[in-house]
């Protein structure tokens, strides 16, 4: 199943299903193009757990160490925006990158998960792009500047249950048109089981929480008008555009 919350034409927000027939609701089917409707995040997260050099290709191209243990780092939840949405970028940076992200979405609230009970937390998975403010995270330790800035994470468009998602499952983000960065979970340097016992040594994750995996090689840099689709198998494409403040 891939859920997706919307608002209706009437403006409530719903939770439907997104199925090759279009948006379910009830007796109702929503076209997810129809300007009638909107197409919200498909989780309201009380944070964002993200991963940092979890590909070694990335690290490779970053110039950094692979870690040896998971690199965590937190975006809050003004960050968020959803699939159709224009993401405004920082106004006077130099460069501001994509980056390819399959996140995992929490299923209830827990705390010292061990690895072997990990996906017994995990409701599914959704698209992720940690858009990254590169001009202030090269001079900040802390990255506030550099990833928490307002709508630097869109996701969506649905959140897929497990069964929906290979365990080799493909990622790939392309701007305007052209493939930057094609990757596999199969990549990921730690596993899901392993971040989860590993954030929750740390942190009690909540429902709807996001755990955003980490990138793959490729990423680059945003310009004024830039389309973007982030593409994970068993997923779906979620979709946005960026301008220039």
């Amino acid at each position: 199943m891939r859920r997706v919350r919307f608002r209706d034409p009437a403006g409530t927000v719903r939770q439907g299903e997104w199925t090759d027939d279009g948006i379910v609701f009830g007796s109702d089917t929503y076209e997810p193009t129809d300007e009638a409707i909107d197409v919200l995040a498909p989780t309201e997260p009380s944070k964002i757990v993200c991963v940092g050099l979890n590909y070694a290709d990335h690290a490779d191209e970053s110039n950094m160490e692979i870690p040896d243990r998971p690199l965590l780092f937190l975006k809050p939840p003004n960050t968020l925006s959803s699939h159709g949405d224009t993401v405004t970028l920082p106004a006077g940076k130099d460069r501001v990158d994509f980056e390819a992200e399959i996140a995992i979405v929490v299923g209830e609230q827990c705390r010292d998960v061990a690895a072997e009970d990990a996906m017994s937390v995990v409701e599914g998975f959704t698209c992720l792009n940690d858009i990254s403010n590169r001009d202030d995270q090269e001079i900040e330790q802390n990255w506030i500047r550099g990833k928490a800035f307002d709508n630097s994470a869109p996701v969506g468009p649905v959140v897929a249950t497990p069964d929906e998602v290979p365990d080799d499952a493909s990622v790939e983000l392309r701007v305007n048109g052209e493939t930057r960065q094609s990757s596999s979970r199969t990549e990921w340097i730690f596993s899901l089981p392993e971040l989860i016992e590993e954030i929750t040594t740390y942190m009690t994750l909540e429902p709807g929480d996001l755990v955003s995996t980490g990138t793959p090689a490729g990423v680059g840099p945003l310009e004024d008008g830039d389309t973007v689709e982030l593409e994970v198998e068993g997923v779906g494409t979620l979709e946005h555009s960026v301008r220039e403040a």
